[in-house]
């Protein structure tokens, strides 16, 4: 590109323009003829000592990077050994790497730019220029990062179409220039970036690049000399976009003609014509949906024909290039696999090494308990993981394996696997779709798409082409695009291969669920780390005493039996029986709560989650689009109430400003003050006689420019049925609203639709003529009138008028006579239109920017009226510009996705429980902000919102480090989801994700809680999901949350309760041992005090009602093990206190000291009752970790009382049933239960004591949470705790 004969030696840049003569002539590099003009006026670095690498806006940058300074070129340069002249030394002596790292830094800058006030964006695109004119040009760097150049290419298009000025006289601003040329500059010269640029399509392209806004009359020779050049490079070097049409909007073809004409040498290949560094290998076009490409043109571009189909020879090539059409098979678990992982599982080999141990010692009733332990927690487990890996299933039956292809004009059946791109492919009725494939040729064709969408009803499909601002346009609106796995519901088709295998959208759904990870859910992890810290106890404690034992000279098979009797004693057995008894008892009261779980651990997870990422349309909104306000052209607004389908709505009349004195103050009428002029609104009529024209001109409109109907449906909830574009169903109910409807205008008026041109996103419009019906006896209107009615954006809508509505009577003091109340018919067929002025088009800016600002979608209303002769003129000549010019504008609608009721209050429940809410959506960054504001996710913390465009371009680890991390995420693709999720889970967040459609999916799997929508979610999501919410309502989400958190708070209290107990047996062990005494239990008794004092009360803990502050509290600490040095605490204190009063009474009784407990078994018997009693007391005492048992109560909980009856009844029955007792040796206690209330009362005292103690420890925690929440970072893991084992 053309450098304005600016001298560039490769290494060292002189400002001598001796030496700059001289490095020229010497350096063969720079004879080459420029393409592309330079940054025009831009000038080069003249101070002669350069510091190369510090090419960066960031000044902090720059003080990191290693930079040396050259000698000034007035000074002897010094030479190599061979003579040359080393300022001509290549730019790659400084190495790719450090280019790579300049441009990086850039890139980075640039997503940074409109939230860093420390550089402008003209500061980075200036830095970049530097890079491309003095490091990369003229063949200096041929290849560069291919992942970099994908970023660079997306970030420059982010701002090539930039542009300033009012919404009539539009024009790209300077930094989109300077965009513009450095994306034609390393267009020509890096390989990897046109690379990049090869994945684009057209439409991504025409809308992003903006060429014919370089090409208009009033546009410089440089912006011209740019657009020519990047057109020429586009058509001749990537076989996509030869026709240059497509890279232009219709409307705008003639300009691009014109330029194409004066720069006709570039485009004929003479001199100046863009030389480009040859490309190493056959380019093939891109696997994409091509559903903005005429079928004929993408037939001819994969080398095929629409009629005769791919050239045999030809197949070959394409299949090694785009591989064969197979889906990546899904893993399916073996269920001996599964069954394996839970026999092989630590805690339980232990507890299989000790009945092995007890059959070899000849105790068969001891093992016998333990494998019947065993085998409850196999089963328990290998349930669970054979639910948890049927999200794949979905996926095993999605292959087609026949497909019906013609090739050399011969149609033939073939495998499925063998179609490649350019394929012809032939769809019947009754037909799976065998690749994602864009139609050529249809007759009646329905396809159901219910595995991708959802929707059962077969999609209707087409032909045309589709104009988008985007190639990822929702699956839905793919009319002319069939995909592979749906059927063909009826009629039949053709259509050109265009992605096969992994390339194709259920493809890469598959690929991106089957090479997800199943991640283990926090609480699985935490009991797994707790039962290995078990377990590793379990066998330290056993050496321990047989070591003790071994040292009293006891036998070694004795103390063989006590070391596995006391490993025993630490493995709770019951630990993942009520767990999971816990967890079902919640899925069953959330199912309640139209929250279905799918699986269990995700209840619990859902409760410690930090961040709840949700999307906004349907979850956070009504889904269902509204009139919100209505401005017309005579300076009147209006507000609609209750604008639903069927609702009794009304349209409210603000006061009036005379629209004289709002143009001679546009900023203080712009719009923004709107809400001081509706404080005495009224009610507008709904009679066309007491109407102000200009609402009844606006109806007109908005009911009979669309196609959408909304009718009444005694099926449906709300009683009516809604056909159509959403936009345009708003726009009916609008009008319904007001109460002037399309039945009115048709029926009433007497108005005949003539004809129709469809909206399109070049055009941005869409028009209809209407004209008075042939012998109507309504004759309101001009028998001769004809209308011309047009809606659409306000920059498509403004740019083809050239008049507004006026005011009836602008001046009149009386409102009605202001607004021609009951004239609309007097004021049509008069159709005054006045001039329109730039004060009165940037008047008309302000108020779209007013409105948009305000989260509404805007869109503006034109009238035209025309003589009958001149209709049927312009219907004959089936040319949009002929209908849609010199148009009169008539207003501005905003609509709105309002919020849902209840959902603002249910954020603030998250806030205050700790929970960030991130909303997620594919809408404009503009409504995305303004709805979230309205619902409080963002406020004065947290207020960083983010385009998926400028995701794109960061890295993972740099949007995790981002501070305040965003809260909206606005434009998003379902890719922008899963890197969501991946950064937050990065820095040890636990993440829930919220989805509907199939390609939500992965992400849905990756985040820790997975929720997918009930009514709008497709089967594959659901199966991804862990919760599925029945009526896709956010405020099932926090009740959720609070179930979530009171089942960890349950789990957490049994664990309590269930080590306390385990300890105790521990330290009651270890110091009989330690002492040299007889142990208090035998191995079958050990057994029998965990199963009634574990077991059943554990599970009523598992029941146990919230506690009030469950939503007032922070989360849990991130990576915070089960167990904390609190809750360690509590265990040690309640497990020495049952140990130590066990102990006192068993040594008490071998001293003589209880009555009726003289022999060893009656000393035991009293020692188990006394330790059973405290465990089964300690129940009512772990109802909280916290708080007092006289806060708690005991009778609150009826499960629990229930259960310490009957685990009181079964200790009872092992003293006096016959047979019981001899099996497990005890024998009767008599006087010994004195000495067990005794212990029980002193065990409530203690007890309290301690939990004085844990309040003031829980208080400070949560304080210090709350202090450090929005500031915390993985550099803090240490003092959060993260790296707890436990």
């Amino acid at each position: 590109m053309a450098d304005n004969n600016q001298s560039e030696p490769a290494f060292l840049i002189a400002n001598d323009h001796e030496s700059s003569t001289t490095d020229t002539a010497t350096n063969s590099v720079f004879q080459a003829e420029p393409a592309m003009p330079a940054n025009h006026g831009s000038q080069g670095p003249s101070h002669p000592d350069i510091q190369l690498d510090v090419i960066t806006t960031n000044p902090k940058e720059k003080e990191n990077m290693v930079s040396f300074a050259l000698p000034s070129a007035t000074s002897a340069a010094p030479k190599h050994n061979d003579g040359g002249d080393m300022r001509s030394m290549s730019v790659k002596l400084d190495g790719q790497a450090s280019i790579e790292h300049q441009i990086d830094i850039h890139v980075v800058d640039l997503v940074e730019v409109a939230n860093n006030s420390g550089f402008t964006l003209a500061d980075i695109l200036e830095g970049l220029k530097y890079v491309m004119d003095y490091r990369i040009r003229h063949g200096k760097m041929l290849h560069l990062n291919a992942d970099l150049m994908m970023r660079l290419m997306e970030a420059l298009l982010m701002n090539t179409g930039h542009e300033s000025g009012s919404l009539m006289k539009k024009k790209p601003t300077a930094d989109a220039d300077l965009a513009f040329t450095l994306f034609g500059e390393f267009l020509e010269e890096v390989e990897e970036f046109r690379r990049a640029v090869g994945t684009k399509s057209a439409t991504d392209l025409r809308q992003s690049l903006n060429i014919p806004g370089r090409c208009q009359p009033n546009s410089t020779k440089e912006q011209r000399e740019d657009a020519a050049a990047i057109l020429n490079l586009l058509t001749t070097r990537f076989v996509q976009f030869e026709d240059w049409r497509e890279l232009v909007r219709p409307d705008e073809h003639d300009d691009a003609e014109a330029l194409i004409k004066e720069f006709a040498p570039r485009f004929a290949n003479a001199v100046g014509a863009p030389i480009m560094p040859p490309v190493d290998e056959e380019i093939f076009p891109p696997a994409a949906l091509y559903f903005d490409k005429n079928s004929e043109k993408l037939a001819h571009m994969f080398g095929s024909d629409i009629h005769k189909g791919l050239p045999e020879s030809s197949v070959p090539k394409l299949l090694a290039h785009y591989g064969p059409n197979a889906l990546p098979p899904p893993p399916k678990p073996s269920i001996l696999k599964m069954l394996w992982t839970q026999v092989t599982d630590l805690m339980v080999i232990i507890l299989i090494l000790a009945a092995v141990a007890e059959f070899a010692m000849n105790d068969a009733r001891a093992a016998t308990v333990l494998l019947i332990v065993v085998v409850l927690n196999v089963i328990i487990g290998f349930s669970q993981e054979f639910k948890a890996n049927r999200a794949l299933e979905a996926l095993l039956t999605l292959s087609v394996p026949k497909a019906t292809v013609i090739r050399d004009g011969i149609q033939s059946i073939v495998d499925s696997k063998e179609l490649v791109p350019g394929d012809l492919v032939v769809l019947e009725e009754g037909d799976a779709v065998p690749a994602d494939l864009r139609l050529c040729e249809v007759s009646q064709l329905d396809i159901i798409e219910a595995i991708l969408t959802g929707e059962t009803v077969g999609a209707e499909k087409s032909i045309r082409t589709i104009r988008k601002r985007t190639r990822k346009l929702p699956l839905g609106d793919c009319k002319g695009s069939a995909f592979m796995t749906t059927v063909v519901a009826r009629g039949r088709g053709k259509g050109i291969v265009v992605r096969t295998g992994e390339s194709t959208e259920i493809g890469r759904i598959s690929k991106a669920i089957t090479s997800t990870k199943t991640e283990q859910t926090p609480i699985q992890k935490k009991l797994q780390s707790l039962g290995l810290w078990l377990v590793f106890l379990a066998v330290f404690l056993c050496i321990l005493v047989i070591i003790i034992g071994l040292a009293y000279k006891r036998p070694v098979k004795d103390m063989l039996e006590v070391g596995i009797s006391l490993a025993v004693s630490v493995i709770p057995e019951g630990l993942v029986a009520v767990v999971t008894v816990t967890m079902a008892l919640a899925v069953s009261r959330m199912a309640k709560r139209n929250a279905i779980v799918r699986k269990l651990p995700s209840v619990e997870t859902l409760g410690s989650v930090t961040h709840i990422c949700s999307d906004k349309t349907g979850t956070l909104t009504e889904g269902k689009m509204g009139a919100s306000g209505l401005w017309t052209s005579d300076n009147s607004l209006y507000t609609f109430s209750h604008p639903k389908a069927g609702a009794e709505g009304s349209v409210l009349i603000a006061d009036r400003t005379p629209l004289a004195v709002a143009l001679s103050d546009i900023p203080a009428h712009s719009g923004i003050h709107d809400d001081r002029h509706k404080t005495n609104m009224k009610t507008a009529s709904k009679s066309v006689t007491e109407a102000p024209a200009h609402l009844v001109a606006a109806s007109m409109v908005s009911a009979l420019c669309c196609n959408a109907s909304v009718e009444k449906d005694a099926d449906s909830p709300t009683g009516f049925k809604s056909t159509g574009d959403p936009t345009e169903v708003a726009l009916v109910v609008a009008s319904q609203v007001a109460g002037f409807t399309k039945s009115y205008f048709e029926n009433t008026v007497g108005l005949e639709k003539l004809g129709e041109y469809a909206f399109d996103s070049d055009r941005k419009i869409m028009s209809v003529l209407y004209v008075q019906k042939v012998g109507s006896s309504a004759n309101q209107l001009d028998t001769n009138a004809s209308f011309i009615l047009v809606k659409g954006a306000p920059e498509g809508v403004l740019r083809r008028c050239k008049s507004y509505l006026p005011p009836c009577h602008d001046e009149a003091t009386d409102d009605s006579e202001a607004r021609g109340n009951g004239s609309f018919f007097d004021y049509m067929n008069k159709m005054p239109a006045a001039e329109m002025s730039d004060e009165y088009g940037n008047y008309i800016s302000e108020r779209a920017e007013a409105m948009a600002g305000q989260g509404l979608r805007v869109l503006a209303f034109a009238i035209r009226k025309v003589p009958l002769v001149d209709a049927t003129r312009i219907i004959a000549s089936k040319k949009q510009a002929e209908a849609e010019s010199n148009l009169t504008f008539l207003g501005l609608i905003g609509l709105i996705d309002p919020p849902k009721a209840g959902v603002k209050e249910s954020v603030a429940k998250c806030k205050g429980a700790g929970v960030k809410v991130i909303m997620i959506t594919g809408d404009h960054i503009t409504t995305a902000t303004s709805i979230a504001r309205q619902l409080g996710i963002v406020d004065d913390v947290d207020n960083r919102v983010m385009k998926g465009v400028e995701l794109d371009l960061i890295s993972e680890d740099a949007l995790a480090d981002l501070k305040p991390f965003p809260v909206v995420f606005a434009r998003v693709s379902p890719d922008n989801k899963l890197k969501i999720v991946t950064a937050l889970q990065s820095r040890r967040y636990a993440v829930a994700m919220t989805g509907d459609g199939v390609n939500d999916a992965p992400a849905i799997k990756k985040a820790d809680v997975g929720i997918a929508m009930g009514i709008g979610g497709t089967e594959i999501t659901k199966q991804a999901a862990d919760i599925v919410l029945a009526d896709d309502d956010f405020n099932t989400i926090i009740e959720a949350v609070r179930e979530g958190r009171q089942v960890f708070d349950n789990i957490k209290k049994f664990i309590v309760y269930l080590l306390s107990c385990n300890s105790a047996e521990i330290f009651l062990f270890l110091t009989c041992a330690s002492i040299n005494v007889e142990l208090p239990f035998t191995t079958i008794q050990i057994l029998w005090a965990n199963i009634i004092a574990d077991i059943p009360p554990a599970m009523s803990l598992g029941v146990e009602p919230a506690e009030k502050n469950v939503l007032t509290r922070p989360p849990r600490f991130p990576g915070q093990g089960v167990l904390t040095p609190t809750m360690v605490f509590v265990i040690i204190c309640q497990a020495l206190i049952q140990s130590m009063a066990t102990l006192a009474v068993y040594l008490i009784a071998q001293k003589g000291g209880i009555r009726d407990a003289y022999t060893l078994e009656a000393q035991r018997s009293l020692a188990f009752a006394n330790l059973t009693t405290m465990q089964l007391c300690q129940s009512f005492l772990s109802r909280s970790v916290e708080l007092s048992v006289f806060t708690t109560g005991i009778l609150e909980n009826k499960f629990m009382v229930g259960a310490f009856i009957l685990s009181f009844v079964l200790m009872i029955m092992g003293f006096y049933l016959p047979g019981l007792n001899e099996w497990l040796g005890l024998q009767n206690v008599g006087y010994g239960w004195v000495a067990v209330f005794v212990s029980v009362v002193i065990q409530v005292v203690l007890v309290e004591v301690m939990k004085l103690a844990v309040r003031a420890a829980v208080k400070r925690e949560n304080a210090s949470y709350n202090q450090d929440y929005h500031s915390r970072q993985p550099t803090n893991k240490k003092k959060w705790g993260w790296k707890s084992s436990n």
